[in-house]
């Protein structure tokens, strides 16, 4: 399963960080952040419940950019 989310972040450096992070997640196959646009591509694995796995992906990137936000 592909979901797409709003993001807020305030750099480049800082959405990439996040898409390291978002990637380490358990449960998360694959992620593209993309500053640009604002939005985190994330593809789930198979029978994840992909709220719970973004509760854990907002924790994470919350480490590396503590004014990131994440809109679920």
């Amino acid at each position: 399963m592909k979901k797409t989310y709003k993001i807020d972040v305030d750099c480049a450096n800082c959405a990439n960080l996040m898409e390291v992070e978002t990637k380490k997640t358990a449960g998360v196959k694959d992620a593209v952040v993309n500053f640009m646009t604002l939005k985190m591509k994330v593809e789930f694995d198979d029978g994840v419940d992909a709220r719970e796995v973004m509760e854990h992906v907002r924790i994470n990137c919350k480490r590396v950019e503590k004014d990131c936000e994440i809109f679920l």
